[in-house]
């Protein structure tokens, strides 16, 4: 990967949705920034669209930081082999830390 240009906070679901269609168009997404030389920043999840494109930006050998309140981490694991994981106290700092990390939102 080249120097990074920046990082992208990355809004998604844990959820992979109702179509296959939305699985592969996230893939496709963490790939390609991953291989644009862009990080990624989302929350944190290893499950549905959120752990795909995090997988897929990992696979693409791109930066990929979660961050997840500790109450989620409670009950969902979080992703494992991220580059970094930030461990917030709630919701409200989640959202202010996703924000801080990146440059742009999608």
């Amino acid at each position: 990967m080249a120097q990074q240009a920046g990082r992208l906070t990355v809004f998604t679901g844990s959820s992979a949705g109702n179509s296959p269609t939305y699985l592969q168009a996230v893939q496709n997404f963490g790939h390609d920034i991953a291989d644009a030389g862009y990080g990624i920043v989302f929350g944190g999840g290893h499950v549905g669209l959120m752990g795909a494109v995090a997988d897929a930006a990992l696979n693409a050998g791109g930066e990929v930081i979660g961050v997840m309140p500790q109450s989620l981490a409670d009950r969902e694991v979080p992703h494992q082999g991220l580059t970094r994981l930030d461990m917030v106290p709630d919701m409200h700092a989640r959202k202010a830390r996703m924000a801080e990390l990146g440059d742009a939102f999608v």
